[in-house]
């Protein structure tokens, strides 16, 4: 698959009422890369992921106009079947929100509503999901517990399978250690490194360190706008942009 681009953004623009939230973007995000959406608080940089997969359909005081190309079809103005969009992208938020069901269910509940019903298959896979977030040791003998049982690093790595259950192209995760301890953080962390062999990944933070230690490709962004792009290794040791700069010495966090 090389380091094509997955997921092509063109002139996208978003308003609410007389606010201009998102302003011009243009940037591409590498495939089975980790894309780090990188700025300071307030500066559009979830309102960019939640346009990816379309939930900022859910604020019809958004406008939003440009194009975002996933696979070559521009989904904000295709016939794509939402629910079909949503399942290719995996959304991670900031706080964990496991389903009012068991551990096991969590998991079961996306295979069960895409048809695959059968017990044996169904613990197999859980098991597949659960493993894949090194969880499943964790939580084996104890699948039938209800999910908020876990902790909260633990709940976050189950909505991480749960995600990948329904089997998408694309993971999006905004600020996904935020409420998490050290230890939870450095294993979702460790997890986005493993998983991005299969997936596009696009993560939101404002935590510097996090970018460094993750990022292959970075988009900062700045008051609405997409101030620099480019891989990781560049954009650290060599940004162009005099407001880079400045970000990266610390100067607006």
């Amino acid at each position: 698959m090389g380091n094509e681009s997955k997921i092509k953004i063109d002139n996208l623009n978003l308003h609410i009422g007389k606010n201009h939230i998102l302003k011009n973007i243009h940037v591409s995000i590498p495939e089975r890369q980790l894309t780090v959406i990188l700025g300071p608080s307030g500066c559009g940089k979830t309102t960019l992921l939640k346009s990816l997969n379309r939930l900022t359909d859910l604020y019809p005081e958004m406008k939003i106009d440009g194009s975002i190309f996933l696979n070559e079809e521009d989904i904000l103005h295709s016939k794509t079947e939402i629910t079909l969009l949503r399942k290719k992208m995996g959304l991670l938020s900031q706080s964990p929100y496991p389903l009012p069901m068991s551990i096991y269910d969590n998991i079961a509940y996306g295979l069960r509503i895409s048809g695959r019903r059968k017990k044996k298959y169904l613990i197999k896979r859980v098991e597949h999901y659960l493993t894949q977030v090194s969880l499943w040791d964790e939580v084996k003998d104890r699948l039938k517990d209800s999910a908020s049982s876990l902790s909260i690093g633990q709940q976050q790595r189950l909505c991480l399978a749960r995600g990948l259950a329904v089997d998408p192209e694309i993971i999006l995760a905004d600020e996904p250690t935020s409420a998490l301890d050290p230890l939870s953080s450095k294993q979702i962390e460790e997890l986005f490194v493993k998983l991005k062999q299969r997936y596009t990944i696009v993560v939101v933070t404002h935590i510097l360190r996090q970018a460094r230690r993750i990022a292959d490709y970075v988009i900062f962004m700045y008051m609405g706008e997409v101030i620099e792009h480019g891989p990781a290794k560049d954009f650290f040791e060599n940004p162009k942009e005099e407001l880079t700069k400045e970000y990266l010495k610390g100067a607006f966090n």
